[in-house]
């Protein structure tokens, strides 16, 4: 019997708050999982990662960080690092949000999106020397 192991693996992208970023670590993540075949993926894990960088690049002034790490050989989470530590309503798991945004606003929907999509999602605060949340999502594709 021949067994593969796959090592955990896990990558950080910092990025300047720049409206050219979020298209960056984008590409970025696409080229992550297909280096580890994992292309079936890429189309939910851009869109959680689309949603969260967008969310911080839009509601903070300063950087913010892409981080990817394997959950399981077949699985991901895509997290979202920025300097404000306020969590986002109604992003902790289990809580619903605390408004609907109305069919004609342009924003607003991102949250929901990352929601209905991620197999599971979540958001903490982090009191280092690089304070503020982070908010992750995970998928595995099935």
């Amino acid at each position: 019997m021949d067994a593969t192991v796959t090592p955990p693996w896990a990558y950080t992208l910092h990025l300047p708050h720049d409206p050219r970023a979020p298209r960056i670590a984008r590409a970025t993540l696409r080229a992550v999982l297909t280096t580890y075949s994992l292309d079936e993926l890429v189309p939910t894990a851009e869109l959680l990662a689309g949603e969260l960088l967008s969310n911080a690049h839009c509601h903070t002034a300063g950087p913010y960080a892409l981080r990817l790490r394997s959950t399981s050989p077949e699985g991901i989470r895509v997290s979202v690092w920025d300097s404000d530590p306020r969590i986002p309503s109604g992003f902790a798991a289990g809580r619903t949000p605390d408004h609907r945004s109305p069919a004609t606003a342009e924003g607003g929907r991102g949250l929901h999106l990352v929601r209905a999509c991620a197999d599971s999602w979540g958001a903490y605060t982090v009191g280092t020397a690089h304070a503020g949340k982070l908010v992750w999502a995970e998928t595995s594709g099935r």
